[in-house]
């Protein structure tokens, strides 16, 4: 059976996801929409042509008038908190854009809600939507297999200049322009979680720098680099960029993983060929390896996890604990850059 699901949020963001994810999907059921912006509600009614009577101002007013099963939560940041509140105190299952909150303490009161629900805790899940690519699959089972060895070394490089030459009056150019930490909770994030996600370690601690190029028009900076320091000792060295002036990569950025047995290299989402290689130590050249197949990616393989985390009864992988230590690492990374590149220890969830 569909799973019976309200959208919340009808920006531009939102309408992409009802475009390319939602609208069609034999997964879902989307049996509402919500936005509190009037002209909001007014652009989704013309543009992607829903039924009136389904779309409200309110979340509260569409639980009341329309059966559901769970919230999917794709408005702005301000709005995660209280519409995820909303949803998981009326008993419902909640899916949320990254970041999940903008602060530690509003992530853990989501998370109690959860806990405070009953026996049956309805599921959390935040959609961090780059996990779901072959690539990121495939070095994931490289890296748990050891098959190359520990990790000592990483090597992550971002860029892009996708606003950088958009005219100042251009509404998408001016809206990520004023971004809050538009490289480090934008874009760092997905970069972060994909940190955890692959090599399978937490954040012990972080050293950020971050600033604005003279070419730059974005308010807060949008270029840095970190250095995270892992748990098992490895070292990763991250540098990204939203004003590059260099070769732009793919979204997921460009992966170089030092091995005690060899490298790993490997790129996912975007217009450049994914790829995963393999250097074993003392040997010249790399192989590419083949990647498995993955029915569902980006933001599709999101909502098939939650569904079906749902539907069998069981917590999906970025639950909120889980994803609670990715806002955490995104957030150190802010706090460092904030005091000079200051070394910060992430917090880690503990229920």
């Amino acid at each position: 059976m569909p799973l019976r699901m309200i959208q919340v949020g009808l920006g531009k963001w939102g309408r992409n996801w009802y475009q390319h994810v939602l609208h069609q999907n034999p997964e879902v059921e989307i049996v509402a929409h919500v936005d509190i912006v009037e002209s909001s509600r007014e652009t989704a009614l013309k543009t992607l042509d829903l039924p009136e009577q389904r779309v409200f101002a309110s979340l509260e007013e569409a639980l009341t008038r329309v059966p559901c099963d769970a919230v999917l939560i794709t408005a702005s940041l301000a709005g995660h908190t209280p519409l995820a509140l909303t949803a998981l105190q009326a008993g419902k299952h909640v899916l949320l854009e990254k970041p999940f909150t903008s602060t530690l303490d509003e992530a853990r009161r989501i998370i109690k809600a959860v806990e405070q629900t009953g026996q049956d805790h309805p599921i959390l899940m935040i959609s961090q939507n780059y996990r779901y690519y072959p690539a990121v699959q495939a070095v994931r089972e490289i890296i748990r297999k050891r098959e190359l060895g520990p990790v000592g070394n990483v090597y992550i490089d971002f860029r892009r200049s996708d606003f950088r030459n958009r005219a100042d009056d251009d509404p998408g150019a001016i809206l990520h322009r004023r971004l809050w930490q538009p490289l480090l909770v934008d874009m760092s994030i997905h970069h972060f979680d994909l940190i955890r996600a692959v090599l399978g370690q937490e954040a012990t601690a972080i050293s950020c720098h971050t600033w604005n190029p003279s070419w730059s028009r974005y308010v807060d900076p949008p270029t840095g680099d970190a250095t995270v320091l892992l748990e098992d000792g490895a070292v990763v060295s991250y540098r990204g960029s939203w004003v590059s002036t260099g070769p732009q990569t793919n979204w997921s950025g460009e992966w170089r993983i030092e091995c005690a047995q060899g490298e790993i290299t490997w790129s996912a989402r975007g217009t450049l060929p994914e790829y995963v290689t393999i250097r074993p130590l003392g040997q010249e050249q790399a192989e590419s390896i083949a990647l498995p197949e993955v029915p569902f990616v980006d933001r599709k393989g999101s909502l098939h996890a939650f569904v079906e985390a749902v539907h069998a009864g069981r917590q999906p992988e970025c639950n909120g604990p889980d994803n609670f230590n990715t806002l955490a690492l995104t957030l150190a990374s802010v706090a460092s850059s904030q005091q000079g590149g200051a070394l910060i220890k992430p917090e880690r969830y503990i229920s």
